[in-house]
């Protein structure tokens, strides 16, 4: 009797159709618009950065590449949404060191940082600043410390959430000057920044992009920036390490993860294309403009960058004792 090779063909057959398919989808990613989550409100240095990568993004994906702010509890609202989104390269996150920060600050986060996202590329480093409104009487780290001592726990400073970067700084900073400050903490930069030139708010260690407009025209007072070298932006602000203050930096880094999970292929075709982004002149003629600095690395060089910076800041957060339900 003869045996038929019918079944056996028809596996197969069906298993070569599964794989081309497959392939396929893979190659026509993308097919649709991809939505970038800016974790906090419109007009800081992550939702700047996020619209000078995605206009060109979009033109070199040939699909629309939007920007959708998600913002509060310290930016992870935002890291939270992504976290959940489905891991097909159309839902992407701007995340920042505020996020692996808020790993030590929050008691109960619904997603681990470390192992829900997929790091993509390291956007760029940005300088935070210490500011005061113009008219303050501070001229200089020297004479704000003496009016903070002079006034215990009365002279604010205002922070784009608790838990984030710059509430970070000024516990540091509080720490190190042995002085009593008030923390005050907003959404984001903008509100942050309104408060600040309304003199509602006494200083800020913000990042640089949403004051240095405000720093060239007079109305904010720059005393120190918080890294450990100069900005090219500012070259006469002094470092606070110049200032007396020992060993001191911090700065805010910004960068494009998607969700865990997310197909190897689709983050190295964004990989390429950001860094490529990244790397071009006009690109970094708009960081020079905003005070950053253009970054571009690999994903496994910003999973490194991510799990030192969570242990580094899970010390700084156990010292100064922040801790959030």
């Amino acid at each position: 009797m003869k045996t038929s090779n019918f079944g056996p063909r028809c596996a197969l057959t069906a298993l070569a159709f599964g794989f081309a398919a497959s392939l396929a989808a893979a190659q026509a990613w993308p097919a649709k618009p991809i939505t970038l989550i800016v974790p906090f409100p419109p007009g800081g240095s992550s939702d700047a950065l996020a619209r000078a990568i995605t206009t060109p993004l979009s033109q070199s994906l040939g699909q629309p590449v939007v920007v959708e702010s998600k913002p509060g509890a310290g930016a992870t609202v935002g890291a939270d949404y992504v976290a959940k989104a489905k891991p097909d390269g159309y839902t992407l996150l701007m995340g920042a060191v505020h996020h692996t920060i808020a790993t030590s600050v929050y008691r109960k986060l619904p997603y681990d940082f470390e192992k829900s996202f997929a790091p993509i590329t390291t956007v760029a480093l940005v300088p935070n600043v210490l500011v005061v409104n113009a008219k303050s009487s501070a001229t200089d780290v020297k004479s704000l410390v003496a009016l903070a001592k002079a006034s215990p726990g009365k002279l604010s400073y205002g922070s784009n959430g608790n838990g984030t970067v710059q509430h970070l700084i000024g516990t540091q900073f509080s720490s190190i000057a042995g002085v009593e400050l008030l923390h005050v903490p907003y959404k984001g930069s903008a509100p942050l920044t309104t408060d600040l030139l309304g003199g509602q708010v006494d200083m800020s260690f913000d990042t640089l992009t949403p004051l240095v407009q405000h720093i060239k025209a007079g109305k904010l007072r720059a005393l120190a920036v918080t890294t450990a070298k100069r900005s090219g932006t500012l070259p006469d602000v002094p470092t606070l390490a110049e200032a007396g203050m020992k060993d001191f930096n911090q700065g805010t880094w910004f960068g494009i993860l998607a969700p865990a999970a997310t197909p190897k292929d689709v983050v190295a075709k964004l990989n390429a294309e950001i860094v490529k982004i990244i790397q071009s002149p006009d690109f970094k003629k708009r960081m020079e403009e905003i005070g950053a600095e253009p970054v571009g690395d690999t994903p496994d060089q910003m999973a490194a960058q991510i799990k030192d910076d969570t242990t580094r800041y899970s010390r700084l957060v156990k010292d100064a004792k922040v801790a959030i339900e």
